[in-house]
């Protein structure tokens, strides 16, 4: 029944089943009520509630599609000169160093020429993913501007957070003290863009509350990309009211759970790949002629990001309120663009921040979902290319080359 030696998928649904049994039991909520409220949930409901069949029927030919597309696909591939920098509790931040004169290249802080110094944008991605979502709008600009990416604390290459494993919750003000170090560390002089998705757009926003003289000095252009700056808790997930309301009353006793069972949940979220691939999709794109690639591309990342990693900040969300803090953000050239269909961070919240900041440029993308800028990465990079005109001119920096922001 299975395809993989050593494993035992009898004893893991069963245990599988018995986690949420003892989830039902803490929350009082039925077993239909509990599934689908995370990833993990899926997997686990998945192997919980059912058939077994239902799952292998043609798992041969879906698992060489996969292997196909992870063998051709080149997305993600694109890499620069590493560096590590230190989080104020020590934590090791992977940051990548790209652009102007090709992979891997060292900016020049002088500028090219003595002329004026050109921009440096610095991309922060969302939760559950790394610097590899932003592997389009490398490919677009690494030839005209200084490219910072970098890997959020717990996600993709940096080390898990070391104060969260020493008991302290995770938050996005913490995030906001990372992407401060980061810019300390690799760009601390010159003009900056700060280009950030979902989890990204929250931790610029933190940044700006607790470094406003930042933003005044030196930030060029910003852009907020699939993001909100607060009242996380109206978002609906397009469930129906009662489905949402659901939602809200268990997602964080079981994302506790979820975190303490990370092998129990690792293993049922294999068996459950072709639902969770189906969650991914549902969550990540609006339009249904996403490249199979890009959208397979998208679950690996996801699918690399640990349980109790999700678990981590899931919370977070929650407490994200940073409306207030947009008000450093005003007279600095700003695109805010989103999915008409992004379920995660609907286009009415970027509605109200665009409200907040007289003079951003609102871009609502007709039926794209959370991860536009891998869904519809030529719209999203010339909305950028033109931001980074405007930055450039604002702070008097060097302009990018006319054809920097064609697609690559």
């Amino acid at each position: 029944m299975s395809e993989q030696s050593g494993t035992d998928p009898v004893g893991t649904v069963s245990r599988a089943a018995r986690a949420v049994r003892a989830a039902e039991t803490a929350t009082g909520v039925s077993r239909a009520g509990l599934i689908g409220i995370s990833v993990g949930v899926l997997a686990a409901g998945a192997a919980a509630g059912v058939a077994i069949d239902r799952l292998t029927v043609g798992r041969t030919t879906r698992r060489r599609a996969r292997a196909e597309l992870d063998a051709e696909a080149p997305y993600g591939s694109l890499r620069g000169r590493p560096r590590t920098v230190a989080a104020a509790d020590g934590t090791e931040l992977y940051v990548e160093l790209d652009g102007l004169g090709g992979p891997g290249a060292e900016p020049d802080p002088t500028g090219r020429d003595g002329a004026a110094e050109p921009l440096t944008v610095i991309f922060s991605h969302g939760y559950c993913l790394n610097q590899d979502s932003w592997h389009f709008q490398r490919a677009a600009f690494r030839a005209g501007a200084r490219l910072v990416l970098w890997d959020q604390r717990s996600h993709g290459r940096s080390e898990r957070s070391r104060s969260f494993l020493a008991g302290e919750p995770a938050g996005i003000d913490q995030l906001g003290g990372d992407l401060k170090a980061v810019i300390d560390a690799v760009a601390p002089t010159g003009p900056l863009v700060l280009v950030g998705h979902s989890m990204g757009g929250m931790t610029m926003m933190a940044l700006a509350d607790q470094h406003p003289e930042l933003f005044r000095e030196r930030v060029a252009g910003i852009a907020l990309i699939g993001t909100l700056a607060g009242n996380w808790d109206a978002v609906t997930f397009g469930l129906p009211a009662v489905g949402a309301k659901l939602f809200r009353k268990v997602a964080p006793g079981m994302m506790k759970l979820l975190g303490r069972q990370v092998d129990l949940v690792e293993a049922t979220r294999r068996l459950g790949t072709d639902i969770s691939a189906v969650f991914y999709r549902r969550y990540s794109f609006g339009g249904k002629d996403v490249d199979p690639g890009v959208a397979r591309f998208a679950e690996q990342m996801l699918d690399a990001t640990p349980i109790d990693v999700v678990a981590e900040f899931y919370p977070v969300f929650s407490v994200h309120e940073k409306t207030e803090a947009l008000a450093t953000l005003r007279g600095i050239p700003t695109l805010v663009l989103t999915g008409t269909k992004d379920l995660l961070t609907p286009p009415g919240h970027g509605e109200v921040m665009a409200e907040q900041l007289p003079g951003a440029e609102l871009v609502l993308v007709e039926d794209a979902g959370h991860l536009v800028m891998l869904e519809r990465p030529e719209l999203v990079d010339r909305h950028l290319a033109a931001l980074f005109d405007r930055a450039a001119r604002f702070r008097g920096a060097a302009p990018l080359p006319p054809a920097v922001g064609e697609p690559a």
